[in-house]
């Protein structure tokens, strides 16, 4: 088992590190109240071994566990839901109701994924997603409520980065935890400035004019802070929210300036120019190849999402 990793943080909320492909790339949180608990996002198969243990080391039972919320299907965010729900005997699963029969019966899940990375990859990346009894999945329309002790989660519809995006306002600590629809922030890039926001376009479903819906729809809400699956609790979501429209525009713009030929390198080149640019007037000193190691990944997924965008617009 992977080595429990995780920060407490204020209004019984813990952090959990979910080791995703690095460590400070992917979280989820567990979330408290009067005996009983919730968790929102699951990481992968290989963290359900550290929710159990963080679970036995705050003294709770897996009876206690409420609900389990994944904020989208997307396997960083849902992928050991399945295994994750066969522990916890009392949870509902919650997602939103695009994602529900994806959760029910995740073959397509599997399949989209391994025709991605192979199956080995597949498997040492995600291990094996199993499937959740339909009467345990609990649909959560645009504005659901789910009571959980003496604190209210509001479940709101976010659609921009994936139209079965859900993300949740907790009235306790005022913060939104925000999936992938508040956009990225490594701690990597902090500087005296603060954290630095950057949007995620991956596959398949980016709609930029659905996502700025979605972030004017959460700072109506005024929250005090955002927490981020990747990665962790950032503050002064205002000015964070107004980073991330413009980089949403920004995107758009990169991916349309494009030529048919050579496009996608054209896309990930802009992205990453992009990237450097802005980070070095943020402050941030990494080098251009470390900012590569560090985004990798994501340039690639997003430079794919932008694509798809291309090709239906």
């Amino acid at each position: 088992m992977p080595s429990l990793s995780y920060t407490d943080l204020p209004e019984q909320i813990s952090c959990i590190d979910t080791l995703y492909q690095r460590p400070g790339l992917a979280a989820c949180y567990l979330i408290e109240s009067a005996g009983e608990a919730a968790i929102i996002d699951t990481g992968t198969t290989h963290t359900t071994p550290m929710l159990m243990q963080l679970l036995a080391n705050k003294g709770l039972e897996p009876s206690q566990v409420s609900y389990v919320i994944p904020t989208h299907v997307h396997l960083d965010h849902a992928g050991g839901a399945g295994q994750l729900m066969q522990l916890l005997p009392e949870a509902k699963l919650v997602i939103h109701p695009y994602g529900a029969r994806h959760m029910i019966d995740p073959a397509k899940l599997i399949a989209g994924a391994t025709s991605v990375y192979g199956e080995e990859q597949f498997t040492r990346l995600y291990g094996s997603l199993a499937p959740v009894p339909a009467e345990r999945v609990l649909e959560a329309p645009d504005g659901l409520a789910l009571n959980l002790g003496k604190r209210k989660l509001l479940c709101l519809d976010t659609p921009g980065h994936a139209r079965h995006h859900i993300c949740i306002h907790d009235n306790q600590s005022n913060g939104i935890f925000s999936g992938d629809t508040f956009g990225l922030s490594y701690r990597e890039f902090d500087t005296e400035k603060g954290p630095f926001i950057i949007p995620t376009s991956t596959p398949v479903q980016f709609d930029p004019v659905a996502w700025h819906t979605s972030l004017e729809r959460i700072m109506a809400l005024q929250p005090a802070a955002i927490y981020l699956t990747h990665f962790g609790r950032v503050e002064n979501p205002q000015k964070l929210a107004g980073d991330l429209h413009l980089a949403i525009d920004d995107f758009v713009s990169i991916a349309r300036q494009a030529d048919a030929t050579g496009r996608t390198a054209q896309i990930r080149q802009g992205l990453f120019d992009w990237s450097v640019t802005r980070l070095s007037a943020h402050g941030c000193r990494h080098m251009p190849e470390e900012i590569e190691v560090l985004l990798g990944m994501d340039l690639d997924l997003n430079t794919q999402g932008l694509e798809i965008w291309l090709d239906r617009n």
